[in-house]
């Protein structure tokens, strides 16, 4: 597996954390703010030492997602199409759907 930096309350070794852990939140996510991939918007607010920005509209192109099963960065645009990790398969949180708006604008 690559090395990415993840960040936030993590409870394994796959990007789950303290508020979503089910089996198929394995994606962390990077705000246009700061390095780290965030296990959640939840912990960036927990962890980070300022607040959250979004990817702006124009910038669908940036590798801001990580798969935490293989390590496989995927672009804004390929992860909002993806019900699972085009590189190892891993199915995504159907749910997280749901947060869009809380990453990406």
């Amino acid at each position: 597996m690559a090395e990415v930096e993840l960040g936030g309350r993590l409870v394994d070794g796959q990007s789950r954390c303290e508020h979503y852990r089910t089996e198929l939140d394995v994606v962390a996510i990077r705000f246009a703010c700061c390095t780290p991939f965030w296990a959640c918007h939840l912990c960036h607010a927990a962890c980070a030492d300022h607040p959250a920005v979004v990817w702006p509209a124009d910038d669908r192109g940036a590798h801001a997602v990580v798969c935490g099963v293989c390590r496989s960065t995927l672009s804004v645009t390929d992860y909002v199409d993806a019900d699972g990790c085009p590189s190892c398969g891993a199915a995504f949180n159907p749910g997280c759907r749901l947060h869009h708006h809380l990453y990406f604008a």
